[in-house]
């Protein structure tokens, strides 16, 4: 073999080399593996339900009350994020904070009370949709929902079936509920949505690996603001309603930023008497400056506390006073960093036996 050829053999051998470590490196970076510190100025996400349904204050918002938070955002120069930007773009960190609105369940008073004004300030927002309701009383219609569906800016999000506490069910019967909404919203609006949100925003270690071969990206109902670091079937959202949407908490909320980790533990999100309380740790960057300036509360006892943490390094621990009462626990941390309120929290599901 001339000199050339080995030349040009070893040339195309380290260029194989070379687009492996790409498609790698690529396949680690979609699968949401970055794992390096991103100064991310994130993408925060608010959820509502109801609107100008004052029965149920833990799920709604005054329609006079979202004007005033929308008028906000834009006095605060933030701008909303599309959907589908939000999806493509999800491994690019933001140079200004992104905000994603999104609406769960598509009860009748969304569409007759605050989709007219999204619709004509073209303000775009996911809808999630549990199918066994459509066209039950005090929720929307198919033909309503496609309405929704044809805009640009709106997309339909799925929200299971059934809409029940599924982390209670058998794997089977999850799995099951999840294809029947499958099947439906193929006949009702010819494809299946790609984004999910958990029912009540609770979810265990199979319910997350069973959404992840399925969708693109799932949403709970712990705070916190997203970062290309963050879990992409355990996204944070800000709920937003009568008991917590007031305007000053509001603006607390849209100024925070995301606390950027390495790795929360542990993965199982679902207690019972073997695992309750959990170990619990967060490995953080070493970059992320003013770490041990962070706060964290508890409702461990059901009694909200500031938590007994012990750093080690850069990984934080929590020593928990003791065991979380049923039906969920939750975790919310906050860090002062240089005048810029850094959050993220957890949520755990909490099972008797």
């Amino acid at each position: 073999m001339s000199d050339k050829h080995i030349f040009l053999f070893a040339a195309s051998i380290i260029k194989l080399f070379i687009i492996l470590f790409l498609l790698i490196t690529n396949s680690k970076a979609e699968d949401n593996n970055i794992k390096q510190y991103s100064n991310d100025e994130g993408v925060l996400s608010i959820m509502y339900h109801r609107f100008d349904e004052n029965k149920y204050p833990s799920t709604n918002i005054q329609m006079e009350v979202f004007l005033k938070q929308i008028q906000l955002i834009k006095d605060l120069n933030y701008s909303f994020i599309h959907p589908e930007d939000f999806e493509n773009n999800f491994n690019i960190p933001k140079k200004q904070k992104k905000i994603l609105i999104t609406v769960d369940d598509a009860f009748q008073s969304f569409y007759e009370v605050a989709w007219p004004f999204l619709k004509e300030n073209k303000i775009p927002f996911i809808l999630f949709v549990s199918t066994e309701p459509v066209g039950n009383r005090g929720y929307m219609t198919w033909e309503q929902i496609r309405e929704v569906e044809k805009e640009k800016f709106a997309v339909i999000g799925h929200h299971s079936h059934s809409h029940e506490y599924l982390i209670d069910k058998t794997n089977e019967d999850f799995e099951e509920d999840i294809e029947t909404a499958n099947r439906i919203f193929n006949e009702k609006i010819g494809y299946v949505p790609s984004l999910f949100s958990y029912p009540f925003g609770e979810y265990s270690e199979f319910m997350r690996n069973y959404i992840s071969k399925k969708f693109t990206y799932a949403f709970g109902q712990h705070s916190g603001v997203i970062d290309v670091n963050k879990e992409k079937f355990q996204l944070p959202r800000f709920p937003i309603n009568e008991n917590y949407g007031e305007l000053k908490r509001f603006t607390s909320i849209i100024k925070t930023y995301p606390l950027e980790y390495k790795e929360l533990l542990p993965v199982e999100k679902k207690l019972n008497k073997s695992n309750n309380p959990p170990s619990f740790s967060v490995e953080f960057f070493k970059e992320q400056k003013n770490i041990k300036n962070i706060n964290c509360y508890s409702n461990e006892g059901n009694q909200w506390e500031k938590s007994n943490i012990i750093f080690n390094d850069t990984i934080l621990n929590i020593n928990f006073r003791e065991a979380f009462l049923p039906r969920r626990g939750r975790i919310n941390c906050s860090l002062n960093d240089d005048g810029k309120w850094r959050w993220f929290g957890t949520q755990f599901i909490v099972k008797d036996d």
